[in-house]
């Protein structure tokens, strides 16, 4: 994976959200920025997580929102309408400790079972990184003022709101292993 999977999932991200949704478009270009400043710490799967990062959101699009849960949405339109590399649809799938907010919504099992979490750690806290250090406009943000926009957007007592908080303490657990891995990497 490399260039060419980058290249392709701009294409995708780009022909779904771009139109539909400008800002959930900006969002994405921001997070895929960070995956490309961040990537040199998972070595072979830099291409993946760039990709990961630039598709995490596509089930936003209007078109591909089938249950409402855009993790799960956009990991089946990935898989069943482009046959994409099966990591990077588990990736999409389980963006953001999505599992948890899975349950909140009652889709846990469906998601855990037609894509089960990835056992690579880095990568996972990678995704997470990017997505939670990028606020909707695509600017960069801390992970904190981050699940706080995301708390005043969908409010305290929504599934978005429960979930948010609930997983607030693994989002800026998976940034500060992320910012040590980059610290850690020579310059």
């Amino acid at each position: 994976m490399g260039e060419l999977i980058e290249e392709w999932a701009t294409q995708i991200a780009k022909a779904e959200l771009s139109n539909a949704l400008p800002r959930r478009w900006a969002h994405t270009q921001g997070v895929a920025k960070r995956a490309v400043e961040v990537s040199q710490i998972l070595d072979q799967d830099a291409g993946l997580i760039v990709a990961a990062a630039t598709l995490h959101d596509v089930g936003y699009a209007p078109r591909l929102a089938a249950t409402g849960f855009h993790p799960l949405d956009g990991a089946r339109f990935l898989r069943d309408e482009h046959r994409a590399d099966e990591r990077l649809v588990r990736l999409v799938a389980n963006h953001s400790f999505a599992l948890l907010e899975a349950e909140a919504r009652g889709l846990r099992e469906e998601l855990a079972t037609e894509f089960p979490s990835l056992e690579r750690p880095l990568l996972v806290d990678t995704l997470v990184y990017c997505d939670m250090t990028t606020t909707p406009d695509g600017d960069r943000t801390t992970a904190q003022d981050r699940v706080a926009e995301i708390l005043s957007r969908y409010g305290d007592d929504s599934v978005v709101g429960r979930f948010i908080r609930r997983a607030a303490p693994e989002i800026c657990a998976s940034v500060e292993r992320v910012e040590a891995a980059v610290a850690a990497q020579p310059r």
